[in-house]
This record gives C-alpha cells, structure tokens and sequence, in this order.
C-alpha cells in the first residue's frame, strides 16, 4: 500500500483498539450509510475471516453500528451504538462466515434496509483507518472514499456518461476517477465519480435534471 503521509502509517484518531478493525469498520457502516442517505429501520451485516472471528473483542461491531449511525471513528458515543441503534429503531443483524472464502479477511457486507427501499454495499479495511468498497448493489467497483464521490445509479443509455460529464465541466468539477458498471448492454448501471473539488447542492441538482429516475448519491470524505 502506499502511503501519503507519516498520519497514514501511525494511524487515525479514533474509539477503539485497532485501526482496521475499528476505525475502518466505522468508515465502512459510514459510507454505507452516506449512500443509503437515511436512518435505516434494519441493517444486516454480514462480516468474513478475521471480521467475523475478532469483531467482538476489537469493537467491529460497535464500530460498523456507529458508522452506520452517522458517527465518525473518533466519536466516544461509538461505545454506546448498540443503544443508540435500539433508540432510533434501528434492528441490528450479524451473521459471520469465519471460515477462509475468497473474500479478504477485513470485509464486511452491509445491507440496509427501511420502507421505502435497500442498499447492500461490500467494504474491505486495508488498514490505517483506511477502506475500499468493492461492491454496491452487486456492481464491482474499487472506491476508497477519500476523495468527493458522485454515485449516479441509472439506465445504460447513448449519451448518459457524457451528459454527466458535460454537467461537471460546466460547474468546473474535475473528475479524477471513473468508473462505470453495469448489469448487462441496456440494463442498469452505475456511474462512480470521484472529484477534485467538493460537489455543490446546484451542481447534484444539475445532474438529477439529466434524467428524473437517476439515483443519486454523494460521499463526503
């Protein structure tokens, strides 16, 4: 891995014992959660290896709750997440598969959930409080979300790539990374943008005007 600074190998400040299983958990139960854009009613986690064999001793659990609270790693109410949870009506499912798979030994499935709709999205933590999501809705993409992060969910249709583009152009957004997924030729699809620049309320309104049925997500680092 390659690291930007002496703050990535000594690690980030945080609740908890172990930057990847706690401070890269509450990043993973976070990005879910900036994505899903909402408290769910329900969130089902699903975690592998040396997730599922350590995650109570090392405040995994703890950490991926809180982050899907909306809490960041350093916050002292990640202690008390389980709680939290109960107060917002949030049910809390774990399973494990503690078994070797063919998925890294730091990963966490996370599938929220509430009455108007779901969202599961597969995190790897890498270490040094740092995470990749490798998968959202089934699409296999690589995000590290340390950059402004644009998620557009559509149709693949002539045009649409360019179109949102042409919208970031106009408002001076430089894309720094793309990816582009989709199900089959004409199916749904998934536009992940990371950006130079933060994205702006008008700037998101823009690109929803493209196409009223884009779903549409943004991380924040």
């Amino acid at each position: 891995m390659r690291y930007n600074s002496i703050f990535d190998i000594i690690g980030p400040v945080m609740v908890g014992p172990s930057s990847s299983h706690t401070a890269g958990a509450a990043r993973i139960g976070k990005t879910t959660r900036n994505i899903f854009g909402r408290v769910p009613t329900r969130a089902e986690i699903t975690l592998y290896g040396s997730f599922a064999q350590t995650y109570r001793g090392h405040g995994t659990d703890l950490a991926l709750v809180g982050g899907i609270l909306n809490l960041n790693a350093n916050d002292e109410n990640i202690v008390r997440s389980f709680q939290i949870a109960k107060d917002f009506g949030v049910e809390i499912i774990f399973k494990t598969v503690a078994e070797e798979s063919d998925y890294h030994p730091n990963t966490a499935r996370v599938c929220l959930s509430d009455s108007k709709g779901s969202l599961e999205v597969v995190g790897i933590s890498v270490g040094g409080g740092k995470i990749t999501i490798t998968e959202i809705e089934g699409f296999k993409i690589s995000l590290s979300g340390d950059s402004p992060t644009l998620l557009v969910f559509h149709h693949d249709r002539f045009g649409a790539i360019a179109k949102v583009a042409q919208v970031l152009a106009c408002n001076e957004i430089n894309i720094g990374h793309m990816e582009v997924a989709r199900r089959s030729r004409g199916d749904q699809a998934l536009m992940v943008i990371e950006t130079d620049q933060d994205l702006t309320n008008e700037t998101i309104k823009a690109v929803k005007r493209i196409d009223p049925e884009y779903r549409i997500a943004l991380i924040i680092p």
